[in-house]
């Protein structure tokens, strides 16, 4: 699949050095007028790891997300994503940088008047200059990895929730991202419906390499996705079972609270916490 190139966009052509962390906040600062929404925020994640985040409504999760894109910038700090300082680019740089990036919003997000395969190719219709059969075969090829290859030629209208959402994953996936963000994906959505959202995030981790970025207030889903691995088995089908601990430490949880991290540590560290903030908030 051919992109624009990084140069194209005044980037060098590397992304990351090699074992870099694929996104690195150094003493992250912001502030919208007196109210404090991070303060001395620093954390990394690795390549191939996911990165959960928790806390409080207006605990600032969504706002990380935002800083990683470069939609806004921090009051003082350093941030790095897949090898360049976003904190201090320009727009078109920007570009380059979410080149390598897919995010699922909350919602969902999609184009109403676009059907399926047209919101799930649009990055690539957009952005790249792959010949037409090319992008439908990739559209195509990530519906079938969400299970809604039946679906290509539909509106988003004629969906489900759940299978909407499986549509702004596949989207996220098509330009075949080093990063991939999610805020609250499960939100409004049911237990099983959540469950097979869940599934798709594991899948893209563990079959696609995908480093993840995860905010959530959904603790059950945090859960299932940090302690669950996917495989393919011997007959090519797919597997998710839980996971051997080695993986499950390769998922970081963070809890924001005023503004700071309040804990950072892995699913058995949360559960056995004996802090009275996170009792209360696991509880």
């Amino acid at each position: 699949m051919r992109h624009k190139s990084l140069e194209e966009f005044g980037l060098p052509v590397e992304l990351a050095e090699p074992h870099a962390p694929v996104v690195l906040f150094d003493k992250v600062d912001l502030a919208f007028d007196e109210k404090v929404i991070l303060k001395n925020v620093t954390f990394s994640v690795r390549a191939g790891h996911t990165k959960i985040f928790l806390g409080a409504s207006g605990a600032g999760k969504s706002t990380v997300l935002k800083l990683m894109l470069g939609l806004l910038k921090p009051d003082s700090g350093t941030i790095w994503v897949l090898g360049h300082r976003v904190d201090e680019m320009t727009e078109t740089q920007l570009m380059g940088v979410r080149h390598h990036m897919g995010m699922v919003f909350q919602e969902g997000a999609l184009f109403d008047s676009f059907t399926v395969g047209e919101n799930v190719g649009y990055k690539l219709y957009e952005e790249t200059t792959l010949p037409l059969d090319e992008v439908r075969a990739r559209v195509e090829e990530v519906l079938g990895f969400v299970d809604l290859s039946e679906h290509i030629d539909k509106q988003p209208s004629e969906l489900s929730g759940g299978q909407r959402r499986r549509v702004a994953i596949a989207r996220a996936m098509a330009a075949k991202p080093t990063l991939l963000l999610y805020d609250e994906p499960t939100t409004g959505l049911d237990p099983i419906t959540s469950l097979t959202i869940n599934a798709e995030i594991i899948k893209l981790r563990d079959l696609e390499n995908v480093t993840s970025v995860l905010v959530t207030h959904q603790l059950r889903d945090a859960y299932y996705i940090a302690e669950h691995s996917a495989r393919l088995g011997t007959d090519n089908e797919l597997e998710i079972a839980a996971a051997v601990e080695d993986k499950v430490e390769q998922a970081d949880f963070v809890m924001l609270k005023d503004g700071g991290i309040h804990f950072e540590g892995t699913a058995g560290e949360l559960r056995t916490s004996k802090d009275p903030y996170l009792r209360a908030f696991l509880s």
